[in-house]
């Protein structure tokens, strides 16, 4: 396992990626066109009603003042209140980011699912009738765009099949599960044929691996060869995919929440973009970003695991 030092400068590595994206944030939500308090307020105010309102939300001062109050409250661990719900940003963070956190979690565990088993048969049988059929349905799989496969999902298992809702998030931890199993399927397939490609790229390679064939001279059973010698080489590279590709399935379950009416981060930045909600906007973009951040640190967590030169 990685020591004290590499995960502490892991984590401050961390910093300087969140303060930019802090900076950046701050910057383009102020570059959004109109006045977020005038498109609240719609026309029956007068504009000296809205100076004051404007003064209360700090948003008549400087932009280098704001951006100074913005940065102390966020060092506080405030992030503000949202202008449209008039409600700490954390309680909407709170109430929206689980249902996208337990999808992409989902998303991701059927796609490893998915990706581990059959990247040993493709390579195994490289060039087979298995392995092009594996290959050309992930083929096809990653070649549709996220909305279509979750389209044609919902049609045949929800419209047609009725197995499962058509949309909703449910209610207790097994409802919610049932609920969110197709659009974790939508978000794991093209995860799964990245994945997929890549493992089996890497077992070809390790299978060929001098290691490998010394392990097969000592007598050891095909068994723990594939496992403790392929599988365990095999797998840095593709943990080191996983990572950015996680970040990707956050950027994907905006429009997977959309197709399945969750009630996830996605639709909340999609509203608070539209109504200028800055607060919301900010918040919401430094929490993803953290998410982001601590799934990076994981994967290099689990590939130093796997190979400890790579925590040097």
């Amino acid at each position: 396992m990685p020591d004290a030092g590499y995960v502490l400068r892991r984590l401050l590595q961390m910093v300087p990626t969140l303060t930019f994206i802090l900076v950046v944030t701050f910057v383009l939500v102020r570059l959004l066109p109109g006045d977020p308090l005038s498109a609240i307020a719609g026309d029956r105010v007068t504009d000296a009603q809205v100076a004051q309102a404007r003064a209360a939300y700090g948003l008549d001062q400087p932009v280098l003042v704001q951006f100074g109050l913005y940065v102390k409250r966020v060092i506080t661990g405030d992030l503000g209140r949202s202008l449209i719900a008039q409600v700490p940003v954390w309680t909407l963070v709170g109430q929206r980011l689980p249902p996208t956190l337990l999808l992409t979690g989902m998303a991701t565990g059927i796609a490893v699912a998915l990706a581990v088993p059959l990247a040993f048969i493709s390579a195994l049988r490289r060039g087979r009738a298995s392995d092009l059929v594996i290959r050309g349905a992930f083929q096809i799989g990653l070649s549709m765009p996220v909305f279509y496969i979750g389209l044609v999902l919902l049609t045949v298992f929800s419209a047609q099949l009725r197995w499962f809702p058509v949309g909703g998030y449910g209610d207790g931890w097994g409802d919610r599960v049932y609920h969110l199993f197709l659009p974790a399927l939508t978000l794991g397939v093209s995860l799964a044929a990245v994945l997929m490609r890549n493992l089996r790229s890497a077992i070809i390679d390790v299978l060929g691996a001098e290691y490998v064939d010394f392990a097969r001279a000592k007598g050891l059973a095909p068994r723990i060869v594939l496992t403790r010698h392929v599988l365990r080489n095999a797998l840095i590279s593709t943990v080191a995919l996983l990572g950015p590709t996680v970040g990707t399935l956050l950027g994907g379950a905006v429009i997977t929440e959309a197709v399945f009416a969750i009630p996830g981060v996605g639709r909340l930045m999609i509203d608070s973009i539209y109504g200028r909600d800055y607060p919301v906007i900010q918040g919401l973009s430094l929490t993803l970003a953290l998410v982001v951040s601590l799934v990076f640190l994981l994967t290099d967590l689990l590939q130093a695991a796997l190979d400890p030169r790579t925590a040097g």
